[in-house]
């Protein structure tokens, strides 16, 4: 398994620099009260916006390290692509802290589908490969370019966006949010894939095709 600290220093220092600015800069979600708040996600009976406190007297070093980004994901799948979250729910540490980050894995060709994060802006740098990054604004106005490695690319908190791999390698990106939860709305699995099922009469009216043209690419997502 590639391991992430393989990378070069540069693009170390900028994820981390991401990593400490977002907080300051970016901050969406609410400020913390206190110096840290552990996720206790296994207390489900206090409903509030975010999770409960782990005790302080029972939080340790390790509540403060997250590898799980360091391990490569497993693209062989339909999009070719792995997201693999670094958020509050992978990483209880992050709690009230509105921070988060994913990586994203991309073989030739792969794509992490048009999708959107309802509460966050987004931050990315790609550490290996060329891929092609782009969103569409609230105008219907597409905006993309393609990065190369340590180049970075920002989309707007709610903008429907996608990447894909167009280089001759393996792609491999860093996203960071201004969230410890940004979400993510992946829209043909939305669309295609939602339960209960989004009525074909809607999207066969939404997209002007024929029923057995929806019915043909619900059957493409039927294992999701």
């Amino acid at each position: 398994m590639k391991l992430l600290y393989h990378t070069k220093p540069l693009i170390l220092f900028m994820i981390l620099s991401m990593a400490l600015q977002a907080p300051l800069a970016l901050c969406a979600d609410p400020d913390p009260l206190q110096d840290f708040c552990i996720a206790d996600l296994a207390n489900t009976s206090t409903p509030i916006n975010g999770f409960p406190c782990k005790p302080a007297s029972n939080v340790t070093a390790s509540d403060f390290i997250f590898n799980g980004l360091a391990v490569e994901g497993n693209t062989s799948n339909q999009f070719g692509s792995k997201v693999t979250p670094g958020d509050v729910l992978a990483f209880p540490g992050l709690n009230t802290l509105g921070v988060s980050m994913n990586r994203v894995d991309l073989a030739q060709g792969g794509l992490n589908p048009p999708h959107h994060h309802p509460r966050a802006t987004e931050l990315d740098i790609v550490v290996k490969g060329e891929v092609l990054i782009g969103f569409i604004s609230s105008g219907n106005v597409y905006f993309s370019s393609v990065l190369r490695e340590g180049q970075m690319f920002v989309i707007p908190k709610g903008m429907i966006h996608f990447q894909l791999n167009v280089g001759k390698e393996k792609g491999l990106i860093i996203t960071t949010f201004n969230s410890q939860l940004p979400g993510a709305v992946v829209a043909p699995l939305a669309l295609f894939a939602a339960k209960p099922a989004v009525p074909n009469e809607v999207l066969t009216k939404a997209l002007q095709v024929d029923e057995s043209v929806v019915q043909l690419i619900k059957s493409k997502f039927a294992t999701f």
